[in-house]
């Protein structure tokens, strides 16, 4: 490796480092208690080592919430083998659940926290939200293909998409703060289900196929 590869390689590192330090912060302390100087005293480097490569914690904020879509994007690529769109659906609904459990910080910055959005209304005004306009058409390509087979053929492609989306949205959320467990237990509903976030996930399939 010549010093030139060594150099790039240093800060591609640097920048991971910066990163992980930013999202651990955000999760623990939230956006507002985190600063530029916190994440440089988690990987011990100054602040003004960070504004060489972010301008401020916005974008770096914007910066994770377009390394947990890619994220996501990986682990969708398992559902272009699946052939049924509605089993594809389902598969979708399955792998987004298990995203948001197993990624919890990501899941935050990509879909709770409200800074990562802004920054791209302020910064990105003349471009397309490309991360999440993709996972998005994949959503509605594959509710595209269940209405071509018979599957909720009454609504239209986009909201129905959307609505899909954000019954989704809801349930991992509910599930990530803890709400679920709540709800069963101090309203004394569904003790005898051993998995209340697939249960409620296998009822809305039900729904869906209904539809």
């Amino acid at each position: 490796m010549g010093i030139r590869e060594r150099k790039q390689k240093h800060k591609e590192d640097l920048k991971e480092s910066i990163l992980q330090a930013a999202k651990k912060l955000f999760l623990k302390e939230g956006f507002e208690a985190t600063s530029i100087r916190k994440i440089a005293a988690e990987i011990e480097f100054s602040p003004t080592t960070i504004y060489l490569y972010y301008k401020d914690k916005t974008e770096i904020a914007h910066a994770l919430h377009q390394e947990g879509f890619k994220v996501l994007a990986e682990q969708f690529k398992v559902l272009t083998h699946i052939e049924h769109p509605f089993e594809r659906l389902k598969a979708m609904g399955r792998v987004y659940m298990q995203f948001a459990l197993e990624n919890r910080d990501f899941y935050e910055l990509m879909f709770v926290m409200k800074e990562p959005i802004d920054y791209l209304g302020q910064e990105c005004a003349d471009h397309h939200w490309e991360e999440g306009a993709q996972a998005f058409h994949q959503l509605l390509s594959t509710v595209k293909a269940c209405q071509e087979k018979g599957y909720f053929k009454k609504f239209e492609s986009e909201s129905f998409a959307m609505l899909v989306w954000s019954t989704m949205h809801g349930l991992c959320t509910l599930q990530l703060h803890g709400h679920l467990e709540k709800v069963v237990t101090n309203k004394q509903i569904l003790l005898g289900v051993e998995d209340v976030m697939n249960h409620t996930f296998e009822t809305f399939v039900q729904v869906l196929e209904n539809l």
